[in-house]
């Protein structure tokens, strides 16, 4: 207001020895006035990255940077900060709970995988755990197998209880899907579900390796765990699932996880962010042109 008045009294040249900078520099000024400055343009391209699904809304700093970059827009870590923080962007989430218990019988059995969660190839190193959602009708035990290669995760049960039946159907998906996985490892904790003799005997069945958690080691599962902390804080605890029946929970879960999670969400695990089938595809088309 004040350098207006000033000009329009005095003149542009007497603003400019007042200020002491160069005329070209104020009329450049004078010239962006009213234009959107940078952060305000990528304010408009984190939105718009949002807008594409509604639970891109759960994106953290990260996780927008590197769907920004997939764009064509690349940014610091500390730009995409400032720009989420200053439009309140950035959430605060809960943190969930694992609830499968250790089986002594078991104690010394070998962790094969070491708390590497990496894996050069789809399908050669597999996670599992169980996590557990209330709903309005009781209880939903959920039970994934997720793929170390890429993140995705590859078969999904869901029931009214958490017995072993619903690990051992978890595991037959495998076979339904992929046919017999020799060689391949399936890491879970300890819990009775997977110490039980039926659940080991559907594992040689189908070829698989079985790896166990040490006891009351949480790290040694954390990847699957990282997945299950994702699902609640992006979605099941967006939601008033103790206000609805398992089945319209069920459908939620399994719409977030093969709608949304493996196909679209960026995944900080994998290069590029790529989401889990985007990796598996450029895997398998690079593996051909070769």
């Amino acid at each position: 207001m004040f350098v207006n008045e000033f000009r329009n009294k005095y003149g542009a040249k007497a603003i400019c020895r007042f200020l002491k900078i160069s005329e070209s520099g104020y009329y450049r000024w004078l010239r962006n006035q009213g234009k959107p400055g940078a952060r305000q343009l990528l304010l408009v391209k984190i939105q718009g990255i949002l807008s594409e699904h509604p639970d891109n809304k759960n994106y953290g700093v990260r996780r927008m940077q590197a769907a920004l970059a997939q764009k064509g827009t690349h940014v610091s870590l500390r730009t995409v900060y400032r720009t989420m923080s200053e439009a309140g962007l950035i959430h605060r989430h809960r943190r969930p709970h694992g609830i499968t218990k250790a089986d002594t019988e078991t104690q010394n059995r070998e962790n094969l995988i070491k708390r590497n969660f990496s894996a050069d190839k789809p399908l050669k190193k597999l996670l599992t755990d169980i996590t557990e959602v209330q709903c309005a009708d009781g209880k939903l035990y959920v039970s994934p197998i997720l793929d170390c290669f890429n993140g995705e995760i590859v078969a999904l049960e869901m029931r009214d209880n958490m017995k072993k039946e619903l690990c051992i159907d978890t595991v037959k998906q495998l076979r339904e899907k992929y046919g017999r996985l020799d060689g391949t490892v399936l890491h879970s904790d300890r819990g009775c579900q997977y110490t039980s003799y039926a659940f080991r005997r559907e594992l040689v069945t189908n070829g698989l390796i079985q790896s166990l958690s040490g006891t009351a080691h949480c790290y040694d599962n954390a990847r699957m765990e990282s997945f299950f902390a994702t699902l609640k804080k992006e979605k099941l605890y967006q939601i008033p699932t103790y206000r609805m029946k398992r089945e319209e929970v069920k459908t939620v879960i399994f719409r977030y996880i093969f709608g949304y999670y493996n196909t679209q969400r960026i995944n900080s695990f994998n290069e590029g962010g790529l989401p889990p089938v985007a990796l598996r595809t450029s895997k398998q088309l690079s593996h051909h042109a070769t």
